[in-house]
Order: C-alpha cells, then structure tokens, then sequence
C-alpha cells in the first residue's frame, strides 16, 4: 500500500466532504465548524505532499474509491482514528510529522466545535 498517497488522498476527500455536509447542515455552529476545516484541511494537506514530495518522491498511485459521509461527528471522528492510525507509516521525519500534528490539531478542534455548540 503506498500509505502517502492513501493519506493525502483521504485527507483532501475529506475536506470534500467537509464541504457537503457544511452546504446541507441546519446548524449554524456545523456550518461554521466544517467551513474551518474544509478551508484549513486542504491547506495542510497540500503543505504536507509539498514536503514529502520534495523529502521523497512525486505521489501516483493515489486511490480511486470515496464515499458521501453525512454525519459530521461520526465522519470527522473517524478521520481522527484513520490519522491516528495512518501515521505509524508515514515517513518519521520531524517536519512531515509537525504537519500531521496539525492536522490532528485542526481535527481536534473541529470535533470540539461540532459536539459543543449547536
């Protein structure tokens, strides 16, 4: 499995998804809380290809199957645990890592927003 290109292209679908959900939701607070993330989730991941990129190699063989998530809680939650999981094979190096580390902030604090208000 080439685990950059899994990462980078769940990463960037999941900012699609952010994105629906953010256009289709009722609540202000999700509406707000999933334009954040659509809107930061790109850039991080983009920074973070840039870098591997340039440390390794070009990225190719990207996956080609996604789904439409429409619960923002259980869809970012399960972001999380796929970061979570995914980065034990990622390359080690500090910088890429930093940027993992705030994926895994902007993740947080989406969760947060999107369980606290309404």
């Amino acid at each position: 499995m080439d685990y950059p290109a899994v990462f980078v292209a769940t990463l960037f679908h999941s900012g699609t998804n952010a994105h629906f959900m953010h256009l289709q939701t009722d609540s202000y607070a999700k509406h707000v809380a999933l334009g954040e993330y659509y809107d930061g989730i790109i850039d991080l991941v983009d920074k973070w290809a840039e870098a591997y990129q340039g440390a390794y190699s070009i990225i190719k063989s990207y996956p080609k199957d996604f789904h439409l998530a429409t619960d923002p809680v259980k869809y970012i939650t399960g972001v999380k645990a796929f970061v979570k999981d995914i980065r034990d094979e990622l390359p080690k190096d500090s910088e890429l890592q930093n940027i993992v580390d705030e994926i895994a902030d902007l993740i947080d604090s989406t969760l947060y927003k999107l369980k606290a208000f309404k």
